[in-house]
C-alpha cells in the first residue's frame, strides 16, 4: 500500500497540463526564433558575438520544476531554459548587444547570464567556475533551514575541471540541496567528448548521476523535479547528465562544418521537432496550431528585438562604477588591549562571531580544539555558535564556496593557511570574487573576509612557507588588500573587513604575529589610511608589513647620524593612502620604498612609478627614489641562505643614505 501511495504521488508530480506544455513550446520556439535574429544582428553589424543555444531547448522543462526561490547558476547555452524561468527577448537582445539597460551594463559577454529578481546568480566566463560559488549557496541555504535548492548547468566537456569535482565532493559530503545539471552535446568547441566526460568514465558513483534524454523537456522536467524532491527532503545532491545535441556552431566564430561531416549534422535530434511531434499526437495542437504559434514566435521575437535592438551603450564616464561598494555596514567599536597579533585576530574573530549574526567561518583545521595551525581561532566554539567550520584541505573550495554564502547574505571569513598554498583558489579569487560586483553593475556583492600568514623572516619556512607576493593580489581590480603590522591596526583592520561590503584580504606577517607590544601604545589610524610611524624630515621611508620592523630600526640608526626619516606604514595596499605618501614627499624629496617580496613588478616598483609620473612630485624630487626589495629569487629553506636574500637593516640604512649623497 505505501509503495502505490508513494507511485501515485510521484505520478502526481509528473503530469503536465495541456497549457503547461503548450507554454513550454512557446518558449522553445522564442528561444530558436532569437537565435536566428541573433545570428543576423551579428551578420549585419549590430551585435559582435553569439553563443547559441539551439538544441538545448528542452531544457527549458527544468524552470517548470524549480521554485521562485531557487537559485540558479546558468550556463552559457542555457537561453530557454532562463527564458522559462525569468528573462524576456528584451533581455536577451540587451544581453546580445550589451546595452546600458542589460544585466551587466554591457560589462560581460553575451550570454554570461545574471538575472539578480530571478535569483539567477551571475556566470563568469571560466568554465566550472560557477560550480563551487552553486555548493556554497547551497550550503547557505541548508544552513537557513529552508527546502530551497540550487541548480548548477554546465556543459560536459567543463565537466573534466577539477573545480567541478571539488564541488561534487563538497556537496556529497554536507548533503546539499544543489542539482548539478551536465548538457552533454558531444563537443567541447570542436573536440569529441564521447569517451573523456566524466559519465563515461568510472570516476561518477551511480547513486548520484541520473541519465537524461536532454532533448525530451517533458523527461527534463521529470528528472529534475525528483532531483529537486531529493533536494528537498534531505536527500542530497543529483547529477542529471542531460544527452542532446548542438544544433549550430560553437559560437558565431565558428563553423561546425568544419570538423562536423554532413551525415552526423543531418542526424541531430531537434528539440522542437521532438516536442512538437509528441503534441500532435496526444491531440494538444493540431499541424495548423503550430503553423501559428510559430508564426506568432517569430512576430513577438521581431517586435521585441526591434524596441531594443537601438538601445545605447553605457556612457564611458560610468565604466569605473561598482568596482567597489559606495558604503559600508556599521563598524564595531574598537575594543583595544591586544599585546600580540595573534590575541587581535582571535578577540576581534571573537567578537565579530558574537555580534555579526550572518558571519560563519570556513578554513582548515580552525575548529577547537586546534584553533587553526597559527591558534587564530583557538577556543572560538562556544562563540561561534555552531559558526565556525573545518574545510577540506582544498583552497578554491575554501574561497568558491564563500562566494555563494556571501551572494545569499552571509558573511563569511575564511583562513588559508599560508598565503603560498592560494594557487588552488586563483581562479575563485580573481574571476569570482573580485569581479561579481563590477560585472553586475552592483546587482550581486561578495562581502568577504580573507585572511592568511604571509612573508619571510621566519627561518626554515622555505619555498612555500615564506611567500609575500602581494603584488599579485593589488594587481586585481575588486579586492581590498591589508597587511598589519601591530595588534591595534589588526583590530581595526579586521573590524573594518567585517564591515565592508566588498571583499578584503588580509596579510599577516609570521615574523611579527607573537611579538608583544606592552609598551608604548599605537594610537588608532582611520579606515584606509597609512600610519605614520615616525616624523622626519630628511627621507620618505614607505613601508608595510615585516618592512614596519626594518624601517623603524633604520630610523634609529640614522637619527645617530642626524638623519631624519619619516617612516610611513602604508597598512592598506589597495586603496593604498596615495595622499599622505605625496604630502611627505613633498616635504622630503626623497623616497625610499622597504619591501620584502621581490623586485620585479612589485607594487613597491608601482609606487615609485605611481609617484613619480607625477609632474610635481617629480620636481620635487632631491634624489632618484630607491626601492629596497629582495633579489628576483625564491626563498630557501635553511636560515643563513634565507637571510642572504631577504632585506636588512643594513640595506635600508644604506639605501637611505644614498639618497643623501
Amino acid at each position: 500500500m505505501v509503495l502505490i501511495e508513494q507511485t501515485a504521488r510521484l505520478e502526481r508530480r509528473h503530469e503536465v497540463r495541456d497549457d503547461e506544455s503548450i507554454r513550454l513550446l512557446r518558449v522553445m520556439l522564442r528561444s530558436r526564433e532569437f537565435e536566428h535574429r541573433a545570428g543576423l544582428l551579428c551578420r549585419q553589424g549590430a551585435a559582435w558575438f553569439h553563443v547559441s543555444s539551439a538544441g538545448h531547448e528542452g531544457l527549458a522543462g527544468v524552470a517548470q520544476a524549480l521554485r521562485p526561490d531557487d537559485l540558479v547558476f546558468p550556463h552559457y547555452r542555457d537561453r530557454a531554459l532562463l527564458m522559462a524561468r525569468c528573462m524576456s527577448i528584451t533581455d536577451m537582445t540587451r544581453d546580445l548587444i550589451a546595452s546600458r539597460d542589460s544585466h551587466s551594463r554591457g560589462r560581460s559577454m553575451t550570454s554570461n547570464f545574471s538575472d539578480r529578481r530571478g535569483n539567477v546568480f551571475s556566470m563568469a566566463s571560466p568554465v566550472a567556475s560557477q560550480c563551487l560559488p552553486a555548493v556554497g549557496a547551497a550550503w547557505a541555504q541548508q544552513l537557513a533551514g529552508g527546502d530551497d535548492v540550487v541548480l548548477c548547468s554546465i556543459g560536459e566537456a567543463s565537466a573534466r575541471q577539477g573545480e567541478f569535482f571539488e564541488a561534487i565532493m563538497f556537496a556529497v559530503d554536507r548533503n546539499l540541496p544543489v542539482i548539478f545539471l551536465v548538457s552533454d552535446n558531444g563537443y567541447g568547441i570542436s573536440s569529441p567528448t564521447r569517451g573523456l566526460a566524466p559519465v563515461h568514465l568510472p570516476v561518477l558513483h551511480d547513486s548520484l548521476v541520473a541519465r537524461v534524454n536532454g532533448v525530451d523537456p517533458e523527461e527534463v522536467r521529470a528528472a529534475t523535479l525528483d532531483a529537486a524532491h531529493k533536494a528537498r527532503t534531505g536527500g542530497g545532491p543529483t547529477v542529471l547528465w542531460c544527452d542532446l545535441d548542438r544544433l549550430h556552431s560553437h559560437t558565431s566564430s565558428d563553423d561546425h562544418r568544419v570538423y562536423r561531416n554532413s551525415d552526423e549534422l543531418e542526424s541531430m535530434r531537434d528539440p522542437i521537432d521532438v516536442f512538437i511531434e509528441r503534441l500532435i499526437t496526444r491531440g494538444i495542437l493540431s499541424e495548423s496550431d503550430i503553423h501559428a504559434e510559430r508564426n506568432q514566435a517569430r512576430v513577438d521575437v521581431e517586435k521585441e528585438v526591434l524596441s531594443a535592438i537601438s538601445e545605447m551603450a553605457d556612457e564611458t564616464s560610468n565604466i569605473h562604477s561598482h568596482l567597489f561598494g559606495a558604503s559600508h555596514n556599521g563598524i564595531l567599536r574598537m575594543q583595544g588591549g591586544f599585546e600580540t597579533i595573534v590575541d587581535a585576530i582571535n578577540g576581534t574573530l571573537r567578537r565579530g562571531l558574537s555580534e555579526i549574526s550572518e558571519m560563519i567561518m570556513f578554513g582548515e583545521d580552525i575548529e577547537d580544539p586546534k584553533g587553526g595551525v597559527f591558534g587564530f581561532t583557538k577556543g572560538l566554539g562556544s562563540a561561534a555558535g555552531g559558526r565556525i567550520f573545518n574545510s577540506p584541505l582544498a583552497e578554491a573550495t575554501i574561497v568558491g564556496a564563500a562566494v555563494g554564502l556571501a551572494g545569499l547574505g552571509r558573511r563569511p571569513v575564511v583562513e588559508l593557511q599560508f598565503i603560498d598554498f592560494v594557487g588552488p583558489a586563483w581562479n575563485q579569487l580573481t574571476n569570482q570574487v573580485a569581479t561579481l560586483r563590477w560585472r553586475t553593475a552592483g546587482q550581486w556583492s561578495c562581502p568577504m573576509v580573507i585572511y592568511a600568514p604571509y612573508g619571510a623572516y621566519l627561518p626554515g619556512g622555505g619555498i612555500w612557507h615564506s611567500q609575500s607576493n602581494e603584488a599579485l593580489f593589488t594587481h586585481i581590480p575588486g579586492l581590498r588588500v591589508a597587511v598589519v603590522s601591530n595588534p591595534v591596526d589588526t583590530e581595526l583592520i579586521f573590524l573594518d573587513a567585517f564591515a565592508s561590503n566588498d571583499p578584503t584580504l588580509i596579510l599577516v606577517p609570521k615574523h611579527l604575529m607573537r611579538i608583544r607590544h606592552s609598551g608604548e601604545p599605537v594610537d588608532p589610524v582611520s579606515p584606509g589610511l597609512a600610519r605614520l610611524v615616525t616624523n622626519g624630515s630628511d627621507v620618505t621611508l614607505v613601508t608595510w608589513g615585516n618592512g614596519v620592523e626594518l624601517a623603524v630600526e633604520a630610523a634609529s640608526v640614522l637619527a645617530s647620524q642626524e638623519v631624519s626619516v619619516e617612516v610611513i606604514d602604508l597598512r592598506w595596499l589597495v586603496p593604498w593612502d596615495r595622499e599622505t605618501v605625496q604630502k611627505s614627499l613633498n616635504k622630503t624629496g626623497r623616497l625610499v620604498v622597504v619591501q620584502e617580496d621581490n623586485r620585479t613588478s612589485s607594487f613597491g616598483a608601482s609606487i615609485i612609478a605611481d609617484l613619480t609620473i607625477d609632474d610635481d612630485n617629480f620636481s620635487s624630487l632631491l634624489a632618484p627614489p630607491r626601492l629596497v626589495a629582495r633579489d628576483d629569487i625564491h626563498i630557501p629553506f635553511h636560515p643563513d641562505l634565507e637571510l642572504a636574500v631577504m632585506p636588512t637593516l643594513d640595506d635600508v640604512v644604506h639605501a637611505v643614505l644614498s639618497t643623501l649623497d
